[in-house]
Order: structure tokens, then sequence, then C-alpha cells
């Protein structure tokens, strides 16, 4: 059934979110009328990013993010990747960050196959958060700690 607005995806764990974050989402949602963002479950986090991660629960990683004006839904899912999630929604646009080169990112060929667009918008420099736990963790030891630029 056709939709009458554009329909935009991404995903991610969203763990502490920062500038980089809240950029990649408005860039986002400037390519369509919503956005909805696949967020990695707490297991899912665990399973990509080792078990001292998430240091936020979904639930509060979903809420910070539905406190961004530019973010209209979010779906948590248990997978480790949201590929069933995107087959499912068929959004019209998928966004990942730079990071990711269009020809990896998951789901790609799905939404190019049913005439959708694949972006990988290029990130803010300097800001991660493995970075950021770092810099906390430098704080919290006393130690120097500088931000790459």
């Amino acid at each position: 059934m056709p939709r009458d607005f554009r329909l935009v995806f991404t995903n991610g764990c969203f763990d502490l979110l920062h500038p980089g974050h809240v950029d990649l989402l408005q860039r986002s949602r400037a390519l369509g009328d919503r956005l909805i963002v696949g967020l990695n479950s707490d297991e899912s986090v665990r399973t990509l990013k080792g078990p001292t991660r998430p240091v936020w629960n979904e639930q509060e990683r979903a809420a910070m993010l539905l406190a961004l004006r530019c973010v209209d839904q979010v779906v948590i899912f248990n997978e480790r990747t949201p590929a069933r999630l995107i087959e499912d929604l068929r959004p019209d646009v998928l966004v990942k960050g730079g990071d990711w080169p269009e020809h990896k990112i998951v789901g790609a060929k799905t939404v190019l196959k049913y005439g959708g667009e694949v972006h990988s918008l290029p990130l803010v420099e300097g800001y991660s958060t493995t970075s950021l736990i770092a810099r906390l963790q430098a704080l919290s030891q006393g130690t120097a700690w500088r931000r790459a630029s």
C-alpha cells in the first residue's frame, strides 16, 4: 500500500547520545517526512560491543532519541542487524553514517531493489561513543584527555 509520506530509516546502538548522533539523525530526517530509528536492544548491543555495554538500557536510549524533534519513532530490535525490520518497514530512504560504505549497509540491496534510496552520510569528526567512554574513564581516573579533531 503506497504511503503519502517519505519514510526514512536509520539504526544503531545510540549508547551515549552525542553531537555526532544528533547531526546524523537531523540530516537523516531532512531526507524525508518521517524518521524511524531502529535501536539495538540491550542484548544486541552486548553482542556487538561487549559485556560492559550498553551504558544506558534500551528504554533509556529510546526515550532520549524520542526527545529529539527529528525522530518520529523508535523501534527496538533484538537481532544483530535490522535486516528483517527494514524488510517489514520498506523505508523510502535508508541511512547510515559515513563509516559504512553504501555496499555494506545492511538492507541496502532490499531497499534499492524496490526503488528506494540508500545514503552513507559523512560523520562529524571527533565524536564516537567509544571515545566518549574513554574520555569519561580518563576523567574519573584524573588523567588528561584530549578530543581528537
